[in-house]
């Protein structure tokens, strides 16, 4: 029943109505009633303000994604989480097959036979790293997060662990501009910083129990895909 309110982007503290509509386009934000602040200035501003805050990785940026907008009770939640995942495999495999073919000589000799079977296994790879990823991010965070995440469900932070993970668009950069492969390790880390406090965000936990989990759900990914 808590979940499906609204949250103050500064305290977290949580809300039943973010404004009153008067009319159309006069709204009045409403006030937080722990903190005194607006419970949600983000109503008013440019998506780009949202998202250069986001790249700041300000908690009340998350706060308003996370518990404003992407609510589980909308309409549109379980498709948002279907096209999440579907993009974040799509991405994760791109990232794949560039540090593989950073790896290996690609030609255009290479055989059909050679070229289907590094398909499957980049493909094998990509859905069983990422499998274990999640199993350990979510078993991670009922040993280290027991008490404080007791009361999430596990699509809440399955769609937290998705949405913070939107530095992987950049990758689609580099498939215009040519990068260094050392650039996906960067991304990987920015992807890593933004799971915690996303993770932080929802679970209320200190910072040093969310690093672990991201970073142990992280480490066995990587050991899985090498």
């Amino acid at each position: 029943m808590d979940m499906d309110m609204y949250r103050c982007v500064e305290c977290g503290f949580r809300i039943k109505t973010l404004f009153v509509q008067y009319s159309p386009g006069n709204i009045r934000l409403m006030k937080c009633e722990n903190c005194k602040a607006v419970a949600d200035e983000y109503i008013e501003c440019n998506f780009l303000i949202l998202l250069i805050d986001l790249i700041l990785h300000k908690p009340k940026a998350y706060r308003h994604l996370l518990f404003n907008v992407l609510k589980q009770g909308a309409p549109h939640f379980e498709g948002l989480l279907w096209k999440s995942t579907v993009g974040f495999l799509l991405l994760d495999a791109y990232r794949s097959l560039v540090l593989k073919s950073c790896d290996e000589a690609w030609s255009s000799s290479t055989s059909l036979s050679s070229l289907v079977w590094t398909c499957r296994k980049l493909l094998t790879d990509v859905f069983l790293g990422n499998l274990l990823f999640l199993g350990t991010f979510l078993l991670a965070t009922k040993i280290f997060m027991s008490i404080s995440a007791g009361s999430l469900r596990n699509k809440d932070i399955l769609l937290a662990i998705l949405i913070s993970s939107y530095f992987k668009m950049f990758l689609i950069v580099m498939m215009v501009w040519e990068f260094p492969s050392s650039v996906i390790f960067i991304i990987d880390l920015f992807v890593l910083s933004s799971n915690t406090v996303a993770v932080k965000v929802m679970t209320e936990s200190a910072m040093s129990r969310c690093i672990g989990a991201c970073f142990s759900a992280h480490a066995v990914k990587i050991f899985t895909t090498q």
